[in-house]
């Protein structure tokens, strides 16, 4: 039996009235954590897109071998990928979506079913996301938010200048309680860069809206405190989730100093390609950047 076949297929009711879901995925090199998606979307969906970014490892034939429809674009960011899957489900009255490295266990899978008995109303559920640490054998919980994942379909509308952290308009959005499992961390080396890099892309956007300068020096210890204590990572991961949440918690610090950096008229190419909307451009340069280590200040180049 497959893992596709395992969680088993919502039932397709017909009848005036009911509700249509939509579900779509975007995904890289992702094969080792994509067949779990696939197959949690495709059991509450009516339709499945794996908005593919051009991938390599064989995950665009895994897609269409579950039975989902496959689409492959150049990647350009969040935004353009998250429109691009919009446009291949086409209308539908909710859409739900995952992260590649995100699924849902049964339970949760039956409470997605039963919310599309309800006649929802609400332009947007939150679920519970809950990111997992796997560190040299040791998996615990780090944390968990809430995330808008369930959205009306004509709500859900995203620009192609989101290029990360895409969030979307502040909207009425209850919370339904089913959580999503993420495979948030599994190398604080590997988090840390990812975090780097998330902070460059999202100071150059906030660059171009005229975000204005937060003290970097302080955000750094407020959201490691915020993991560790208010979120309870430290109760449950002890000294690896302290050092996960330096890793995290980076982010929060660099993406001010990568602002005040462009400010000053740092990055001149990076500001110049996301101002021309060569967003493929960005990603390429934000990959070839020399970012600091942890300790370091950001270079201006």
């Amino acid at each position: 039996m497959t893992l596709a076949s395992a969680v088993g297929k919502v039932p397709a009711p017909s009848g005036e009235g009911f509700m249509r879901l939509g579900g779509y995925v975007i995904h890289g090199n992702n094969r080792d954590t994509l067949e779990r998606c696939l197959a949690s979307l495709s059991a509450v969906c009516d339709e499945v897109v794996a908005l593919d970014s051009q991938s390599t490892d064989g995950s665009v034939e895994l897609a269409r071998k579950m039975g989902v429809r496959s689409v492959s674009r150049p990647w350009r960011g969040y935004g353009a990928a998250r429109t691009a899957a919009m446009e291949a489900l086409g209308s539908y009255d909710y859409v739900f979506y995952l992260d590649s490295d995100e699924h849902l266990e049964p339970e949760a899978l039956q409470t997605l079913r039963e919310w599309r008995r309800s006649a929802p109303t609400a332009p947007a559920y939150r679920l519970p996301r809950r990111d997992w640490a796997e560190l040299d054998g040791h998996r615990f919980l780090y944390r968990t938010e809430w995330r808008a994942r369930l959205v009306r379909g004509e709500a859900a509308v995203w620009r192609p200048e989101m290029i990360v952290h895409e969030a979307l308009p502040r909207m009425h959005a209850p919370r339904l309680h089913a959580p999503i499992e993420h495979r948030f961390a599994t190398s604080l080396q590997g988090r840390e860069a990812k975090e780097e890099r998330y902070a460059l892309l999202w100071a150059v956007r906030a660059f171009a809206e005229g975000r204005r300068l937060k003290p970097a020096a302080l955000q750094r210890p407020a959201h490691l405190l915020r993991d560790c204590l208010v979120h309870g990572a430290l109760w449950r991961g002890g000294l690896d989730a302290l050092r996960l949440a330096w890793a995290v918690s980076i982010y929060h610090s660099s993406k001010y100093r990568h602002l005040g950096a462009l400010k000053k008229g740092g990055f001149p190419e990076l500001r110049k390609a996301f101002a021309e909307g060569r967003y493929e451009e960005v990603f390429a340069l934000v990959k070839g950047q020399s970012l600091p280590a942890s300790t370091s200040e950001p270079s201006a180049k």
